[in-house]
Order: C-alpha cells, then structure tokens, then sequence
C-alpha cells in the first residue's frame, strides 16, 4: 500500500463501477525489487511464458481479487480511461517528477512503481503526506543529465525518440539494454533499493518496443 488519496469537492474523481464517483483511492505498488520474485514465478508457468504485456496481466490477477475482498474497483495505469497515477501518487506521498519524468522518493529514489489503485465510495482515514524537500533540488551535479549516451534526459524532461532510437543502436544494445538506463542508475538516491538485473532488462525492453 503506497498511499491514500480523498478527494475534495471539484477534483476530477474516477467512476466505480456502480457509476458513483469514487472519494479515495489507495494506491499499490512495489519498492525495489520486492514484487520481482512473485512475478517471475508467475511468468514461469507454462499458461503465462508467451503473453503479451505480462507485468499489466500479472498485477490485475493480484490485484483484482483484493479489489473483490474490500468491495472495491480497481484501476490500472494500462487501462482506458486512463487515471492519473503521478497525480494521485504526488497527492498521496508528496512527491515529484525526477528528469526522467519518475517520480522520485527521498528513501527509494527512481526504484519503485504504482502497479494498480482501488477506489471506494467512501473517504478514508490517512495521514496528511509528508511534504519531502525535492532530492533533485538537492543534487549537485546532476548526474541523470550527463549519463544519457542519447542525450534525452533534460532538465527540462525525459524526450523518449531519442531514447529508444538509442536503443535499437549497437551501443544502446550493449549498455541500457543490459545494464537498465544509465541515467537512472547514475541518480544517487536510493541506490539500496536498485532493481535486480533481470527486472532492469525487463523493463528496458519494454520501453524499446
């Protein structure tokens, strides 16, 4: 469980799947790499080796259930209409977008993720969030900026052509595709809680796609 969100009267609310507009959401999701084990024991059974878009399947099969237990709908970043993730999960710990355009957390810096939400027609009790100091505002040297061999990390944001472009090169293929994006790796924060290699790999070939 990453958060709690209530909404206030005017937000942009998400609807459950009575047709009532939802007033919270909790939002799901991993640290590190502690959903990677229970993930690959799940892509290793014979039914799951070949489907598309395994780590969006894997996350509904957990999370649709709980969502049924607590009477809850659930919302997912892969589906239409499509939620505001970053929004809700700025609200409901405080944080902001790194260079990259992840989210980044004083304790778990780049190496976490929001894998789902459910929404419940009633508010929830939760702590107010704390408001961190922004680590980026905090880093002298900006290493994310001169690690990308592709140039696509800016100050002013994360430019995805160039990226994966990069990636379909022989050196792309030989680097980020092998040891996760360099930029990301070369963030100072949270370095604890750095994916495994194979979770890196993953996701770098998601993104080339």
């Amino acid at each position: 469980m990453r958060g709690v969100v209530n909404f206030a009267e005017g937000d942009a609310t998400p609807i459950l799947k009575d047709g009532q507009a939802a007033a919270s959401v909790v939002l799901l999701g991993n640290i590190g790499s502690s959903i990677w084990p229970a993930f690959e024991r799940w892509r290793g059974a014979p039914a799951n080796k070949d489907v598309r878009n395994p780590l969006d399947i894997w996350s509904k099969a957990v999370i649709e259930p709980v969502a049924r237990d607590f009477g809850a709908t659930a919302y997912f970043p892969s589906d239409p209409p499509w939620q505001p993730f970053q929004q809700w999960a700025m609200r409901a710990e405080g944080l902001q977008p790194s260079p990259l355009g992840i989210l980044i957390h004083p304790e778990y810096g780049l190496w976490h993720g929001y894998r789902g939400a459910l929404g419940f027609g009633r508010a929830l009790a939760a702590a107010p969030p704390v408001r961190h100091a922004h680590p980026c505002d905090r880093c002298s040297g900006k290493p994310c900026l001169s690690a990308c061999p592709a140039a696509a990390v800016l100050a002013s944001g994360f430019h995805m052509s160039p990226c994966r472009t990069h990636l379909g090169t022989l050196e792309g293929q030989a680097g980020c595709m092998v040891s996760g994006c360099l930029a990301r790796n070369a963030c100072r924060v949270g370095v604890q809680h750095r994916y495994q290699p194979e979770q890196l790999q993953f996701h770098m070939a998601a993104l080339s796609v």
